[in-house]
């Protein structure tokens, strides 16, 4: 089994409902939730929107490859109702977004994946949440 982090955050609709259903998906289609941070609302990050932020962050353990974990963690979004990825730095509203941050100790850096995440240590809004669960001992649900 392989640790993972993944950041999770929303601005439109039911934002505390929809990280919840996120991390319940999570935890259905890749593996046990080990632990999970307090739900931080934040400003906007990269662009403008009168919508804040609700944030969280997750310590997985899954049988995934980084690729399918990726796969997975896209079609968690699609799912939800994503149908907008954010391309080239230009960001924009969204009902869930999921980024891996960690897996293991692994550093992929392909076009279509990077781990760890690169923009993650800009973040307040993706360390604070990771901060809270990488000093926290193993939780259960």
């Amino acid at each position: 089994m392989h640790t993972v982090y993944l950041s999770l955050g929303t601005n439109l609709g039911d934002k505390t409902q929809n990280l919840v259903s996120a991390i319940t998906e999570i935890e259905r289609r890749i593996g046990p939730v080990r632990a999970q941070s307090a739900f931080l609302t934040t400003e906007p990050w990269g662009f403008e929107s009168e919508n804040t932020f609700l944030n969280a962050a997750v310590r997985v353990e899954t049988a995934l490859s980084p690729f399918d974990l990726l796969n997975k963690t896209q079609q968690i979004e699609r799912d939800m109702g994503r149908t907008q990825k954010s391309v080239d730095g230009k960001y924009h509203d969204r009902i869930i977004d999921i980024d891996i941050l960690l897996y293991d100790d692994l550093h992929i850096n392909t076009p279509k994946l990077t781990i760890p995440h690169p923009l993650m240590y800009e973040r307040d809004f993706v360390l604070i949440p990771l901060k809270e669960i990488l000093l926290q001992k193993e939780t259960i649900q």
